[in-house]
């Protein structure tokens, strides 16, 4: 599944979804987790919805992303595009979190992580 990491410096997650001017792309499933491109997001625009729903167009194709920090229509307007948003709690390194994700996919995934990752399927 691809997912999308918020960040400011390409390494950890630590942007706001409405601030974000890249989204860094990763292609995660139980035996592979690889960096697979950088969505460049106009950060530029006079109505704030607008801007928020280039981001969440933008990153269409994603299943999951995640961020530092996201606003409450933000989050909705994702989750309405079948995109789950995560919170990252800390300023974690985006290969360590999508690692441990490949590894939570290698067990058994939550209910929510299982209906993400058949996104692309239907």
């Amino acid at each position: 599944m691809k997912v999308a990491f918020a960040s400011t410096d390409k390494i950890h997650i630590d942007e706001h979804f409405g601030r974000a001017a890249a989204f860094y792309l990763w292609d995660i499933g139980p035996d592979s987790a690889e960096f697979s491109g950088i969505v460049q997001v106009d950060t530029h625009g006079d109505d704030e919805a607008d801007r928020i729903e280039a981001r969440c167009s933008s990153l269409a194709d994603c299943a999951l992303v995640y961020v530092a920090e996201i606003g409450g229509p933000a989050a909705a307007r994702l989750v309405a595009k079948r995109i789950h948003p995560i919170k990252s709690k800390e300023r974690a390194p985006i290969a360590e979190t999508a690692t441990k994700l490949q590894q939570v996919l290698q067990g058994t995934p939550p209910p929510w992580l299982r209906k993400a990752m058949l996104k692309n399927c239907n």
